[in-house]
């Protein structure tokens, strides 16, 4: 069989995909060793584009790459995760501050095209849950017109992909994102920052505390 360079473009996808999604949903632990041989086996395909997927994932702030040992689902300390939610909420209001604006009733109607409704919290779900929210984030930074501000807000939202999981919110975030979009629509720089920090504070609690109190040993973080 000859694999043309789309086809292989397509089995890194698919695998970077189920990857994303074992790591985001804790099948994968952090700290867990991922061993390019036996990816390839379990998807019947070459060690190249596992590798790939990989370097994809590692891109993205979800698998370390190190040296002569290998690849692993990125750990973070409980510090490091402080530090990421403390820079989002910083870079979020300066984002839609702008963007209430600047947003033009195009990148609005984008911003409402990106939810496809709570279908329910299984895990398949939850992966869309995750895009969504990720690309609702950086359609707002994207409309405050500064491009290195929507894709440093694209990584963080990346690296904190697991975290948002462990939150259970896909029914809140459509009702969160309403009232972003809702003081959007206004051009209502007050509105937008308040409905914006409401989110951020309450993700941000509601991670820490699953984390702290349930997550902790598993997840090896330090303070």
């Amino acid at each position: 069989m000859v694999v043309t360079e789309q086809t292989a473009t397509t089995i890194k996808y698919k695998i970077y995909k189920e990857i994303r999604r074992s790591i985001i949903m804790q099948h994968l632990r952090p700290g867990e060793r991922l061993s390019v041989e036996d990816l390839a086996r379990q998807y019947g395909t070459s060690i190249t584009p596992v590798r790939e997927a990989l370097q994809m994932l590692d891109q993205e702030g979800l698998v370390t790459i190190k040296p002569r040992s290998g690849y692993f689902v990125t750990r973070l300390t409980l510090k490091q995760l402080r530090d990421l939610l403390e820079l989002r909420g910083i870079l979020e209001l300066a984002s839609v501050e702008r963007a209430a604006q600047r947003i033009t009733p195009e990148q609005l109607a984008r911003l409402e095209r990106v939810h496809a409704g709570y279908t329910g919290d299984d895990e398949e779900s939850y992966d869309r849950y995750t895009d969504e929210n990720r690309e609702f984030h950086y359609l707002i930074a994207e409309a405050a017109g500064n491009e290195e501000l929507a894709n440093l807000l694209r990584h963080i939202h990346e690296r904190l992909a697991r975290y948002m999981v462990m939150r259970r919110g896909g029914q809140s975030q459509l009702h969160t994102h309403a009232r972003i979009l809702d003081a959007l629509r206004r051009h209502d720089v007050a509105a937008a920052r308040q409905a914006m920090w409401e989110e951020i504070t309450e993700t941000r609690d509601a991670i820490l505390e699953r984390v702290i109190q349930e997550e902790s040993s598993a997840w090896q973080l330090q303070s």
